[in-house]
């Protein structure tokens, strides 16, 4: 990608960051000692890391508009959420890191907004990013306090981030957040360029009488699908579920001014409300229940089953999390002593773990373009090295065909034109990838497998949700071979 001036404040700082990401996802190690490759490399890594020109939001940046360059023409999923990066009371304590939700325990938090292509579900970027620790000072009571004087004020920037990072190119865009994110405010001032699905988690009162709980119960059923329920422990053996599916419009008010100050705020907002709940006659002692409020239409079930679908996708940033922590990069065990530079490792490793799932599902097939994660001028070096790599039997070389994202070693990029060349097989979905190899190293290739790993075999609340929603047809209490995950 071009540059016409530094992003960084100077083009050395700029090349050094970019080596830096490429090394944290070729050796799958936020560890400087390793990524750096060298004595030399360390200590320029810790320099950068240590500049007063580099923060989170500069490094970010390049890979932002990357991001955005890539939801051109597209309909986009804004995946927005929050994962707390805590570090042992055995480790050595991190200069200037505040407190974290555990007592005795310090870290900072990581808010991302990522971007996933509405339509094949491909990971696109990072689409912004807010990374923060807290200071000594207790929380205040969070009643009588300005919404945007609140911690809780990074959902309504996460929205304002997609709007001015993606709505530009994208063919539209909806964020999708979980029931943290249900805020009034939020709702109230979301940018007009952007659509949301939020899973609703607060019982708010309708402008109307009554409650949103409560709402559904008088609406027609608009279908119904079979859903199957993973084990959750030892001796449990599962079940399959029927839950029916309804959808409406309600108008919320405002939250009592005494509680909420925000008086600014409209007094009532018209939202769509989807219910996936299921059937009591299953006698199931915790049955399955979604409520999602949104701005996108709701008036039949194809349009309740597309706000189930798009939700759904908020699932990709909880790889990324997986990336980024334990089950990937790991970095809660990097060994920076400082804030600063780890608040600064943070912004590159969050790029590193997308990257890393890029990865992954372009070695299975994708219609995504190299671009995603290489600049168009690098491709023509990446082909020649990749033929290098390529075996010299016909039992090593892969049939290929003419696609976009660099998928395994072997694959040639098709430098003519831009483009890469992946195994010609079907796309698997996404929660399927659990095989393969990628343009990145081996290091990568295995953390990539163990996150998908981790991945499929996590069982958590309703993550242990399959539904059929898809081929649901209405009225229809048949069961259908085509499940679908449906995270938190």
């Amino acid at each position: 990608m071009a540059r016409s001036k530094a992003v960084l404040g100077d083009l050395r700082r700029d090349d050094r960051a970019s080596l830096m990401l490429e090394q944290i996802v070729s050796t799958g190690s936020v560890v400087l000692r390793e990524f750096g490759g060298s004595r030399p490399g360390e200590m320029a890594a810790h320099r950068l890391l240590s500049s007063k020109k580099v923060d989170p939001v500069s490094l970010l940046a390049p890979h932002v508009a990357r991001t955005a360059m890539a939801c051109k023409g597209r309909r986009v999923v804004a995946a927005q959420d929050t994962s707390e990066i805590s570090f042992a009371r055995r480790r050595k304590p991190v200069k200037g890191m505040g407190p974290t939700g555990n007592t005795g325990i310090t870290g900072f938090f990581v808010h991302p907004v990522v971007a996933i292509d509405a339509e094949d579900e491909a990971l696109l970027g990072i689409a912004g990013a807010q990374i923060w620790t807290r200071g000594q000072a207790p929380t205040p009571d969070h009643k009588g306090i300005p919404y945007l004087d609140k911690e809780s004020k990074r959902w309504l920037e996460g929205a304002q981030a997609a709007a001015l990072h993606l709505a530009q190119e994208a063919l539209q865009v909806v964020m999708v957040a979980d029931q943290e994110s249900d805020i009034y405010p939020m709702f109230a001032r979301r940018p007009a360029t952007i659509d949301f699905v939020v899973r609703a988690n607060h019982n708010r009162v309708l402008a109307g009488g009554g409650k949103l709980h409560e709402a559904p119960a008088t609406w027609p059923e608009l279908g119904t699908a079979k859903v199957k329920v993973s084990p959750k422990g030892i001796g449990d053996k599962g079940r399959t579920a029927t839950v029916v599916m309804r959808a409406g419009t309600v108008t919320i008010a405002r939250p009592d001014p005494r509680n909420a100050p925000d008086r600014q705020d409209p007094r009532t907002l018209t939202l769509g409300l989807v219910e996936v709940r299921e059937d009591p006659a299953d006698g199931a002692k915790a049955p399955l229940l979604w409520r999602l409020v949104t701005t996108l239409p709701v008036a039949d079930l194809d349009d309740a089953l597309e706000v189930v679908r798009l939700y759904r996708l908020r699932w990709r940033i909880e790889e990324v999390f997986r990336g980024l922590k334990s089950d990937g990069l790991d970095i809660e065990n990097s060994q920076l002593e400082t804030a600063g530079r780890m608040l600064n490792l943070a912004a590159l490793a969050l790029v590193a773990a997308a990257r890393i799932i890029q990865l992954v599902d372009a070695r299975s097939g994708s219609n995504r373009p190299a671009t995603d994660v290489i600049a168009a001028q690098d491709i023509p070096a990446a082909a020649a090295k990749s033929a290098k790599l390529e075996g010299n039997t016909p039992a090593r070389k892969t049939p290929m065909m003419k696609a976009h994202s660099p998928g395994c070693h072997g694959s040639r990029p098709a430098s003519a034109d831009g483009t890469a060349t992946i195994n010609p097989q079907d796309p698997k979905p996404w929660h399927e990838a659990s095989t393969g190899s990628s343009t990145a190293s081996r290091a990568s290739i295995s953390l990539g497998s163990k996150m998908c790993e981790s991945r499929r075999d996590q069982v958590r609340g309703d993550d242990s949700l399959m539904l059929a929603l898809r081929d649901c047809a209405p009225g229809s209490r048949t069961n259908t071979d085509h499940t679908q995950k449906l995270p938190n």
